[in-house]
C-alpha cells in the first residue's frame, strides 16, 4: 500500500488504516481492501489517475437510493456507502458465499419489491455512468423514447464513431428506435432498477444477494431481468419464479427481453469494440421480429 492510500481512506471512513491491499482492478479503477485499526475491513474503490469526477458520486447516490427501498427489511439489501470523493468510494465489505435456489429465489422476490419503490421519473437527479461510461439521467415521462433517446442512440453514435459497428449494424438498431412505441410494451411507471444487474454484480453474501455497483436510476423493471438474463445468472428461473411470484409481469414481456438487452450490449460494444457488434445487431434485429 501507499501512505497516501492509508490517509486517504482514513480521512473518507474517519478513522485510521491500518492496511490496505490490493483486490483487483477493472474499467481503470483499482479494487482495495482497507484494514481499520479497529479489526474492520472495508472495500475501496480508487481512480489512481484522477478517473472520472461524476463516476463514484454516481454509485455512491445509487446504492443509497436503492437502500432506501430496503428501509424495512424486505427488498434487496446493498452494502453501506461509507465515503466517498471524486477519485475513491468506501463500502462496507461483505464476505463472499455462495448462491442456492432458495436464496435465489428470495432475491427474485426482494428484487420485485425493489423495483416496486419506484423512482419520481424515468432518469435519475444525478449524472450517470455504467462502467466507465457516462450515462445520460435526463428525467423522462414515457419509458419508449426515454429508452431509445437515453439509452440506445448516445451509445450508437459512440459505437459507429469509433468504427465498431458499422452502417451495416446500425440499421436494425436504427428501426428499434423508429419503432420504439410499439415495441416498448404496456406503460408501467418507472422501477427503481440497478440498471447493471448481470450476475457479477449481485454480491451472495450470508444467504442472500445484495446489489453493488450500481447504474442505479428510474426504469423499466424488465431491463433489470433481462440483464440477469444476458450473461447468465445463477439458478435464474428460481429468481424469475421469486419475483413472478411476487410481481407479475405484463403479457410478452419475455419477446421483449431483447429490446432490453440491447442497451447492455451496445455498452459492450462501446468498450470494449466491435466483437460485441454481432450480438447487439442480433438483438435488435430479435426486437424487432427479425431473425
Amino acid at each position: 500500500m501507499t501512505a497516501g492510500d492509508a490517509q486517504r481512506i482514513g480521512r473518507l471512513v474517519g478513522a485510521p488504516v491500518s492496511d490496505v491491499r490490493v483486490a483487483g482492478a477493472q474499467h481503470g479503477f483499482r479494487h482495495l481492501i482497507a484494514t481499520l485499526d479497529d479489526g474492520r475491513e472495508v472495500f475501496v474503490k480508487s481512480a489512481p489517475d484522477g478517473g472520472h469526477p461524476e463516476a463514484f458520486s454516481a454509485e455512491a447516490n445509487g446504492l443509497r437510493w436503492l437502500g432506501e427501498a430496503d428501509a424495512d427489511g424486505d427488498s434487496v439489501p446493498v452494502p453501506e456507502v461509507l465515503g466517498v470523493s471524486h477519485d475513491m468510494l468506501v463500502i462496507e465489505l461483505l464476505p463472499a458465499g455462495h448462491p442456492t435456489p432458495a436464496a435465489a429465489e428470495e432475491f427474485g422476490a426482494r428484487l420485485a419489491r425493489t423495483h416496486a419503490a419506484g423512482a419520481a421519473s424515468f432518469g435519475a437527479p444525478w449524472p450517470g455512468y455504467i462502467a466507465s461510461l457516462p450515462l445520460d439521467n435526463t428525467p423522462g415521462t414515457e419509458w419508449g423514447s426515454w429508452y431509445a433517446e437515453r439509452r440506445i442512440v448516445p451509445y450508437l453514435k459512440i459505437g459507429y464513431d469509433h468504427g465498431a459497428l458499422s452502417r451495416g449494424d446500425l440499421s436494425p438498431m436504427e428501426t428499434v428506435v423508429d419503432r420504439i412505441g410499439e415495441l416498448a410494451g404496456p406503460p408501467e411507471p418507472p422501477s427503481r432498477i440497478h440498471g447493471d444487474l448481470w450476475a457479477g454484480n449481485v454480491l451472495w453474501s450470508g444467504g442472500r444477494g445484495w446489489l453493488i455497483d450500481p447504474a442505479a436510476h428510474g426504469g423499466h423493471r424488465e431491463t433489470d431481468l433481462a440483464m440477469l438474463a444476458l450473461f447468465g445468472a445463477p439458478h435464474l428461473e428460481r429468481i424469475m419464479r421469486g419475483y413472478t411470484g411476487t410481481a407479475p409481469l405484463a403479457d410478452g414481456w419475455r419477446q421483449r427481453v431483447p429490446l432490453h438487452q440491447l442497451h447492455p450490449l451496445l455498452v459492450h460494444v462501446c468498450l470494449f469494440g466491435g466483437s460485441y457488434a454481432a450480438r447487439a445487431r442480433g438483438a435488435a434485429r430479435a426486437a424487432i421480429g427479425g431473425s
